[in-house]
């Protein structure tokens, strides 16, 4: 059983309306208002989409319990460890560069209408991932976990919330096609001082080849990743994965053996 006080705080917490959840579970406005009530029980498939749509587990959806064991630092001070607890620092350094790409990506394709957060999580996985297999470093080096829509780096919102306090970039809710959307509008230009010629190339290369993907297309193609593919729901990605990556998403050109 779900409890509907759960699903009527995660719903507004991320500012999707009751009439999209109705739609996404094929029920009416009128029904989905009877199941945050509690009045109605949700289906397991029912249940699964919401789950999809919130990017979470039907374990946490059903126990009203989101993941707290990843813990995102943007500042390099030792906190109190917690058992089995995965802790993410994000040294200045990269926290400067992941701030100046995602600028980057947002002046070059942010304005495109199906550039919503979403697409913006695959854009910088393969971004990360592409340059890792290409030529074994990392660009931007962010944490990527698997969830049901594809990888999402985890550093992610922490950074955005750091960049809204600054000045640098706006969250806005949007509609694409009949979708809620978050867009993110960039407030100053990237400086691309932090990136070397080869980054710059790369970057512009995944956007030219993967930008005009809708959310969809682009998650489906990450499912396809042997990285995203070895992975557990829920953990961490692991960037060594790319040299197994089958001809679907592979774009490095290995020596043949046989020659």
């Amino acid at each position: 059983m779900i409890k509907h006080t759960f699903l009527r705080e995660l719903r507004k917490s991320n500012g999707v309306s009751q009439a999209f959840l109705a739609e996404k579970i094929g029920v009416s406005r009128a029904s989905y208002i009877e199941i945050e009530k509690g009045a109605k029980e949700l289906t397991l498939s029912q249940a699964n989409n919401i789950a999809e749509v919130f990017n979470i587990s039907l374990e946490e959806l059903i126990s009203g319990k989101i993941r707290s064991d990843i813990k995102v630092s943007l500042q390099n001070k030792p906190e109190p460890k917690q058992k089995q607890a995965i802790r993410i620092d994000v040294p200045q350094k990269n926290l400067k560069k992941f701030r100046e790409v995602l600028l980057y990506i947002l002046g070059k394709v942010g304005s495109k209408s199906n550039v919503g957060m979403t697409v913006l999580y695959k854009l910088l996985y393969f971004i990360d991932f592409d340059y890792y297999e290409k030529f074994e470093e990392q660009l931007v080096g962010a944490t990527y976990i698997k969830n049901h829509f594809g990888p999402t780096p985890v550093e992610f919102k922490k950074i955005v919330e750091l960049m809204e306090s600054k000045g640098e970039l706006e969250t806005v809710k949007s509609k694409y096609f009949q979708h809620e959307q978050t867009k993110y509008l960039p407030r100053r230009e990237s400086d691309i001082s932090v990136l070397s010629a080869k980054e710059i190339k790369h970057i512009d290369e995944v956007l030219a080849r993967l930008s005009d993907k809708n959310a969809k297309e682009l998650s489906d193609y990450s499912h396809q990743d042997i990285p995203w593919l070895g992975t557990k729901d829920g953990e961490v990605i692991k960037y060594e994965a790319v040299f197994y990556r089958t001809p679907e998403t592979s774009v490095r050109v290995y020596a043949d053996d046989n020659l």
